[in-house]
């Protein structure tokens, strides 16, 4: 439930907008309303971030405690890192956007991107920004970086617990288990990672446009697919689905 939150405002907070710029081939966007979409996208990213960190922690429990899992994994301690999840990422964001609108605009208020991330609001300013991009980069070492080494941590212990399992079909349940959560991982953190944490540069801002249609777009639109593939009905369905659809093309 709140990591599908987390989906949700951040595919609503930009998805929306990105599409009619596409349909109208550009767009305008107010400062209230820029300033709006940069702390909600803003929240909903970090809080995902530690989301995804806690339900690590959750597969590792599972696949390497499972006999204290139930006694650990608790309700309570569920409530606890969902609340912190998303309290991390409202005071990070908070924090992040005052130092980007602290910052003097003198114009041409034109946004090189299809919403308003840090690099090309930061640009847009008539002051030197170096030090706030650099308090940025500084920043997000202890709350992304951090949480990044816990997850891989997590799963060089799981992977190690995983070939200790004598039998196959032991091996492949306990894959399964972390499967969807490891693809989201690589696809969540390591775009995001290129993307503000390497200084940016001209010949690369292109690249990282084309890396933020991943986790602003394509990591909502995955994430229900992905878990979802979990459930045997809904693979049994899916697959019945491509078979009807094949045997139709056939039947043309």
């Amino acid at each position: 439930m709140p990591l599908s939150l987390a989906d949700v405002l951040l595919s609503t907070s930009i998805t929306p907008n990105f599409l009619r710029l596409l349909l109208n081939g550009g767009g305008t966007i107010s400062a209230t309303g820029c300033i709006t979409q940069f702390y909600v996208y803003g929240v909903s990213a970090g809080s995902e971030f530690y989301l995804l960190t806690a339900m690590a922690y959750d597969r590792y429990l599972a696949i390497c405690s499972p006999l204290h899992y139930a006694s650990i994994m608790g309700f309570r301690l569920c409530l606890y890192m969902s609340l912190c999840s998303w309290g991390l990422g409202f005071i990070l964001s908070l924090f992040i956007n005052l130092l980007t609108f602290n910052l003097q605009f003198c114009g041409p208020f034109v946004i090189d991107h299809y919403f308003c991330d840090f690099t090309p609001v930061i640009k847009l300013s008539c002051t030197d920004y170096k030090a706030v991009e650099l308090t940025d980069i500084i920043l997000l070492i202890p709350f992304t970086l951090l949480p990044f080494c816990f997850i891989i941590y997590t799963y060089v212990a799981i992977g190690l617990a995983i070939l200790r399992i004598s039998s196959t079909e032991g091996r492949h349940k306990a894959f399964s288990t972390c499967s969807s959560h490891l693809i989201v991982v690589c696809m969540y953190y390591g775009t995001l990672i290129i993307v503000y944490m390497v200084p940016s540069k001209q010949y690369n801002f292109n690249i990282k446009k084309m890396l933020s249609l991943l986790y602003t777009v394509g990591t909502p639109c995955f994430n229900p697919i992905v878990y979802s593939l979990r459930n045997n009905d809904i693979r049994v369905a899916l697959y019945k689905c491509i078979s009807n659809q094949i045997s139709f093309l056939y039947s043309i």
